[in-house]
């Protein structure tokens, strides 16, 4: 599923490309994506004729502001938005395609369809969208202390990995960055969150700013699969400097101990069993 990274890369890449534009026309094949709505003459006149104004982010959803309206987008586990011209061929499991003035499509891919799309009114966006309110703090736009941010920590009383991936605690980090940030403050998956010194809070707090950042720096991460793709159809680049995850039994960068797996909560977790305590 695409994480915080990712799906700020593709913000950015549509900010760029498409604000200030407007939506001449959308079509809609696939129903499942808009699940939302009752019919697709619901959802796409709420778009026709908009103005893309701006785009932002809350955790891993993407926000398009249309004036009274937002469009909210959730990539899910294989979601893909992509630039495309009318010329182009169309490309399997194309759900929604928006057509924008000037010219161009902004096209989503969804082979799984987890992922919706859904429009929302801001004056009703605690009513139409409550589950964008429950969501916790950004790691990357909502500026804290680490003080603050360990005394959250420590009230949560619960396995990092698992607070770390907790959207109502901090929102956009998934299996992915949860390892990472891990490995990088040298803390252990299953670790008690309220077992923390002040030193090892403060290494969790900058490790999750710095891979973050890093992985957005790198376009995001793409697995095997290839699935993550940005707006241009371009995989990430950050799986090449991925430390833990994904890399079991290969030397641990750090310490060269071989790297583990472990199964978490239904999920692989990977880790260095020597210098992450």
């Amino acid at each position: 599923m695409p994480e915080l990274p990712e799906v700020e890369t593709i913000r950015r890449d549509l900010e760029k490309e498409f604000q200030g534009k407007r939506i001449k026309t959308v079509d809609v094949t696939g129903l499942r994506s808009i699940r939302r709505h009752t019919n697709k003459k619901q959802f796409t006149a709420r778009l026709e004729g908009k103005k893309l104004e701006s785009v932002s982010r809350r955790g891993k959803n993407l926000l398009l502001d249309l004036g009274d309206d937002l469009l909210v987008v959730h990539l899910g586990m294989s979601g893909q938005l992509l630039k495309a011209a009318p010329k182009d061929a169309a490309i399997k499991h194309t759900h929604v395609v928006f057509h924008f003035s000037p010219g161009g499509q902004l096209r989503y891919v969804d082979a799984r369809t987890f992922g919706e799309l859904y429009v929302v009114s801001k004056e009703r966006m605690a009513e139409e969208c409550p589950e964008l309110g429950e969501l916790g703090f950004d790691p990357i736009e909502d500026v804290q202390s680490w003080q603050d941010f360990g005394t959250k920590l420590v009230r949560r009383q619960a396995q990092l990995k698992s607070v770390l991936m907790d959207q109502k605690f901090v929102a956009g980090i998934g299996n992915i960055y949860s390892d990472e940030i891990l490995w990088e403050a040298g803390l252990r998956y299953d670790r008690p969150s309220h077992t923390l010194s002040i030193q090892e809070v403060r290494r969790l707090y900058r490790a999750m700013s710095e891979v973050l950042q890093e992985a957005i720096k790198q376009r995001g991460s793409s697995l095997a699969d290839e699935t993550y793709r940005d707006l241009y159809g371009v995989i990430g680049n950050f799986q090449s400097h991925h430390n833990v995850h994904a890399r079991d039994g290969q030397p641990c960068k750090r310490c060269r101990h071989a790297i583990g797996k472990a199964k978490y909560q239904g999920r692989s977790t990977y880790y260095c069993p020597s210098c992450q305590v």
